[in-house]
C-alpha cells in the first residue's frame, strides 16, 4: 500500500500516453508507402494502430504480406521513421504541467515502453525527457515485454519502489494487463489511441482519463 493511500512513483507508457508521436509514425508509413507506388492513408486510419508498433502499421498499411516482405517492410519502415523521430512528434497537451509538478513534488516518473530502446532513447532526448526521467525501460531492455509485468516490476526498482507504491498509465489493454500483474495501480489514458468503439472500461482499469491533467487530480496534487 501507499503511504496515506496516494502513489510514490507514477510510470507512463510511450506512445499514446506520454507522447503524440501519431504524426511521425504516419508520415513515415505513407512515405513507405509512397516509395511502394501507393497513395497516402488518411491519419484518422493510422492513428488508432500507432500503440502497438510497427508490426501492426506494417499490416495496416500493406494488409498480411509473406514474412520476408513483412520483415522487409518493416525494417525500411523503421529506418525512414527514425530519420524523423521528433519532426511533428510532442508532449500531449497538458503533460508538461502534470511533469513539471510531479518533479516539483519529488514524485519520481518513467517510461515503460514497448518501443525499442534504439527508438525510444533518442526520441526522449531530442524532446529533452530522457534527464527528467527517473527510469527508461524499453521494449527490447528485457527479456518480456508488456502484457509481461516483468518491465514494469524492473522500472518500480529502478525507481527504489515497491510495485504497489507506483502507478502506470498507458493506453492499450496490455498496460493495464501489465499493471495489474505487477501489483501496481492501471489507470487508462483514455486521449491516447483507441479504436472507435473500443471501450478501455472492459479493461476493468482503476481509472480513465480523459485529459493529461486529470492525472494531477488522481494523485489529489493540487498547484
Amino acid at each position: 500500500m501507499t503511504r496515506d493511500g496516494i502513489p510514490r512513483g507514477v510510470l507512463l507508457d510511450l506512445d499514446g500516453t506520454l507522447l503524440d508521436t501519431a504524426p511521425d509514425m504516419a508520415d513515415a508509413l505513407n512515405r513507405l508507402r509512397a516509395d511502394e507506388g501507393l497513395g497516402s492513408l488518411p491519419f484518422e486510419h493510422i492513428r488508432p494502430h500507432v500503440s502497438h508498433g510497427a508490426p501492426r502499421l506494417i499490416r495496416v498499411g500493406f494488409g498480411d504480406p509473406e514474412p520476408e516482405r513483412f520483415e522487409s517492410l518493416r525494417g525500411r519502415y523503421l529506418a525512414i521513421y527514425r530519420q524523423g523521430l521528433a519532426n511533428r512528434t510532442r508532449l500531449f497537451d497538458g503533460f508538461e504541467e502534470v511533469l513539471s509538478t510531479l518533479e516539483r513534488r519529488g514524485i519520481p516518473w518513467g517510461v515503460v515502453t514497448n518501443k525499442p530502446g534504439w527508438l525510444t532513447v533518442p526520441l526522449l532526448e531530442q524532446l529533452g525527457l530522457a534527464a527528467r526521467s527517473a527510469c527508461i525501460v524499453a521494449g527490447d531492455t528485457l527479456a518480456e515485454r508488456k502484457p509481461h509485468p516483468m518491465p514494469l516490476l524492473h522500472a518500480a526498482s529502478l525507481l527504489g519502489l515497491e510495485p504497489g507504491a507506483c502507478l502506470y498509465l498507458g493506453d492499450a489493454e496490455r498496460d493495464v494487463q501489465a499493471a495489474r500483474n505487477a501489483g501496481m495501480i492501471p489507470l487508462v489514458a483514455g486521449f491516447g489511441y483507441l479504436h472507435d468503439g473500443e471501450d478501455p472500461a472492459a479493461w476493468r482499469p482503476d481509472g480513465i482519463l480523459h485529459r493529461p491533467g486529470d492525472l494531477l487530480a488522481w494523485l489529489d496534487l493540487g498547484n
